[in-house]
């Protein structure tokens, strides 16, 4: 078999040293499983605490990016109440709450659900889809997870006096705001001067589950991203990051809900700011700066509570017992766990001396 070429390593936004061991599935004494992914987290001054894998490799951050696009809404005109700027933030589960969400969104910007794009789901949450479907209804854009989002996206159009008619386009004047915005807040700040191409983010575009564009990053620029936005509220209360966080940390269910990680961790330490994405993404940051991003390359979810719980022990945070661990089990009972694998200090491998 011929090797793969180095370049072909790129397409799959896992360049460089590539992905590292972020989390083990033990079963009995032995190793079962190990899932790779790519880490960073840093203390309050912004010093690298916990480092695995490549986190300038480019990727898909998939939902992670929405705090980050609610900050260009902002910029160009909406204004919601706190509990619907944390939806337009959300991958949510599909409650009463956030349906009802969605069409106040609209109504408050003379729109109705006709005008959305997204496309139609079932409620993301299993239990409230079957009620929804036992009450008769089926897939629809205002269950779809992403439908905040989109409420909000069409509500910048009509504020910034932009056609809602083809919002999706990557070339519509909305997209065009929001990949601006992506590009600067995921970006080194000004004075670290030769940052690698690899770390601009928007450098490539896709389109997401949802139907909306979908911008490229890195979990290096992730992780900035949620330390200006955390941390903003210390600094200007009133710009449009401070207004995200407040939003998102004050309505913890309407960013995601009940039994969702996201939802729990920030119930649990307030003004942290959690955002999850598909296959694998998840970032937070805290007020005073601490923060993390990180991405399974295999895209899965069973590490990410192990992972998530370790690294915020790592920077000082006590959430252990707030997510609920993913089950290894034979005949019924519990024979395993999943763990993390972190190294003992920044750029090491796992079980090396610091």
């Amino acid at each position: 078999m011929s090797a793969v070429p180095a370049a072909a390593t790129t397409s799959y936004g896992l360049p460089g040293r590539g992905a590292g061991v972020l989390a083990v599935v033990r079963r009995g004494d032995l190793v079962e499983s190990v899932h790779a992914g790519h880490l960073r987290a840093a203390d309050a001054d912004g010093r690298t605490v916990v480092e695995v894998g490549d986190p300038a490799a480019t990727l898909w951050p998939r939902s992670t990016l929405k705090p980050v696009q609610a900050v260009a809404m902002l910029r160009h005109g909406l204004a919601l109440p706190d509990r619907l700027l944390a939806l337009a933030c959300a991958s949510h589960s599909g409650d009463e709450a956030h349906r009802d969400g969605v069409l106040e969104i609209l109504s408050t910007y003379g729109l109705d659900e006709r005008a959305l794009a997204n496309e139609p789901t079932l409620p993301l949450d299993p239990e409230i889809a079957r009620e929804w479907q036992q009450a008769g209804h089926g897939p629809e854009r205002l269950t779809q997870n992403c439908s905040g989002k989109h409420a909000a996206m069409l509500a910048t159009c009509v504020a910034a006096g932009w056609p809602t008619s083809g919002y999706l386009a990557v070339d519509h004047p909305l997209q065009v705001a929001l990949r601006d915005v992506v590009r600067e807040l995921t970006a080194p700040d000004a004075e670290a001067a030769g940052a690698p191409p690899e770390e601009t983010g928007a450098a490539h575009v896709t389109v997401d589950g949802c139907g909306a564009p979908l911008f490229s990053a890195s979990t290096a620029g992730l992780l900035r991203a949620f330390r200006r936005i955390a941390t903003a509220p210390g600094r200007d209360p009133l710009a449009p990051e401070a207004l995200v966080a407040r939003a998102m940390t004050q309505h913890p269910h309407m960013v995601a809900g009940t039994r969702r990680e996201t939802t729990l961790l920030m119930d649990a330490v307030p003004g942290m700011v959690v955002k999850d994405g598909a296959d694998g993404v998840l970032a937070a940051a805290l007020p005073d700066g601490r923060a993390f991003a990180l991405k399974i390359a295999d895209g899965g979810q069973r590490p990410l509570a192990a992972v998530a719980t370790a690294v915020l022990d790592r920077l000082g945070v006590d959430v252990a017992g707030v997510l609920p661990a993913w089950p290894v089990e034979g005949g019924g009972r519990p024979v395993g766990r999943v763990e993390a694998a972190l190294p003992d200090a920044p750029g090491a491998l796992p079980g090396d001396a610091a």
